[in-house]
């Protein structure tokens, strides 16, 4: 009997060295799962795809290589939402690493899907602010790699088609600086969407109190009427319209993440790290985007 359970205390020594996740109170100290999307970005910040183990639910884009970031470089944060209110990034994830090389933290709705993985689920607005409240508390966390690195202060929601919905319903928080809807705008008539998609009012553009960029793809384009009626309705802030003919699935999917990111990118440097090089792209009478012929552009109350 003695041999016994000798032999049994000793199994369970192993099995505690081959896997000592949450023996006796113990925390497991797994590393985050991670992988490079593309080659990184064509940023100054090589960037990385990975799933924090304090928030599994979303996915996190950012450089992988946080010594640059500090009190005087901060990484600014984007929420975003995935089109079809889909609980994963996995159609964006070329937008959002090219995005995230750029100097920004970039958390999608989702768990990290693994490579060539759709992802399963429907995801709630709410989700959006579940990603600002983890990032604050990230930058508070003295024992974390995020310590003192991310700018608080400076906080972007955005999301493509009923993700773009999503951030206009979380767009009112105070602690929204900017807001990037993309391939989207709120229907006609509340609730007429599919099944889970924020059934909001065109009275919500009201609560907007930042500046908004919308990125649309043009006539054919789905969601192109819904966006553009947003924006003859927003008066009481500043707004851009960006068109370009790709319909509605954007230019995400293409190497690093196409003509959208690049637009999205510049607005994000403008509005959250002050980059007036890169302003230039959306103020003035002849903006840098309106050369392009790629794109047609709107604006109202752009200094």
């Amino acid at each position: 009997m003695k041999k016994l359970l000798l032999l049994s205390v000793l199994f369970f020594d192993i099995l505690i060295l081959i896997n000592p996740c949450h023996v006796q109170g113990q925390v497991s100290q797994e590393k985050p799962q991670s992988r490079i999307v593309e080659d990184g970005g064509t940023g100054p910040y090589s960037a990385i795809m990975l799933r924090e183990t304090t928030l599994q639910t979303h996915t996190v884009f950012r450089p992988k290589d946080l010594t640059p970031f500090g009190a005087k470089n901060k990484l600014p944060v984007i929420a975003w939402g995935n089109g079809a209110c889909a609980n994963s990034p996995w159609e964006h994830v070329n937008f959002l690493s090219e995005v995230s090389s750029y100097g920004f933290l970039v958390i999608a709705i989702g768990p990290m899907p693994l490579e060539g993985e759709k992802g399963r689920g429907r995801s709630e607005s709410s989700q959006l602010i579940d990603a600002i409240e983890w990032a604050i508390v990230q930058n508070s966390d003295k024992s974390g790699p995020y310590y003192n690195k991310i700018d608080v202060t400076k906080i972007a929601v955005s999301g493509m088609s009923c993700g773009g919905l999503q951030a206009l319903e979380t767009a009112p928080d105070p602690r929204v600086s900017t807001v990037i809807i993309c391939n989207s705008g709120i229907l006609p008539k509340p609730g007429s969407g599919m099944a889970g998609m924020p059934g909001l009012a065109k009275d919500q553009l009201l609560k907007l109190h930042t500046p908004v960029l919308y990125i649309l793809g043009g006539e054919s384009d789905i969601a192109y009427a819904n966006g553009m009626d947003d924006f003859k309705r927003i008066d009481h802030v500043p707004v851009f319209a960006a068109n370009m003919d790709v319909g509605h699935g954007g230019t995400y999917s293409k190497p690093h993440g196409g003509e959208f990111a690049k637009v999205a990118i510049s607005w994000l440097l403008w509005q959250l790290k002050g980059d007036k090089k890169a302003g230039k792209l959306f103020r003035g009478k002849s903006c840098g985007l309106s050369k392009d012929p790629n794109w047609k552009v709107e604006k109202k109350n752009l200094k």
